[in-house]
């Protein structure tokens, strides 16, 4: 199936066995540097990066996005759907039960919302990677137009937080 050559993790709820699995396969393990504070176990596998995007090869990127935490990462595949795009997104990027929306929390499990601006700025840091399909870590996908559903979605969730809720969007 092929050789594993890095592993990246989107933030810090995902740290577990990271370390482990890095230190196995001899791979490094890319962690956004405005989340070092949550690693606790220091390892060589452990490469931290900065800056807003780093190119893993030639159509895989890491862009920092925020949000959820301060180095909030997704994963851009250009040749992912055919060459469209996929997004992987963890949670940072949640596809929700009415997969033609997605949603951005603070918190998922206390549904303690973002702040407006964030959600603003994690739609604008999208705007130029290129997605027609997303991933998120559980098991749900936008099969298609998913830039256009993070876009609307950003843009749903900014009116409400802003209390300009439309009643035929209420679902």
């Amino acid at each position: 199936m092929g050789q594993l050559d890095a592993m990246a993790l989107s933030h810090p709820h995902y740290y577990a066995t990271q370390v482990e699995w890095a230190e196995t396969f001899g791979i490094p393990l890319y962690i956004h540097e405005a989340n070092q504070e949550w690693v606790t176990r220091p390892s060589k596998q452990i490469v931290f990066w900065s800056g807003d995007q780093l190119a893993l090869s030639e159509d895989v990127i890491l862009h920092r996005i925020g949000g959820h935490f301060d180095g909030a990462t997704v994963l851009e595949w250009m040749a992912g759907n055919e060459g469209r795009g996929i997004l992987l997104t963890g949670d940072i990027v949640r596809v929700v039960a009415d997969r033609a929306w997605v949603s951005f929390m603070y918190s998922y499990p206390n549904l303690i919302p973002l702040p407006a601006a964030t959600v603003a700025e994690m739609a604008s840091a999208l705007t130029d990677v290129r997605f027609n399909q997303i991933y998120d870590a559980f098991h749900k996908i936008v099969v298609t137009d998913a830039k256009a559903v993070v876009a609307r979605s950003a843009s749903r969730y900014i009116e409400a937080l802003n209390g300009h809720v439309k009643a035929r969007e209420r679902r």
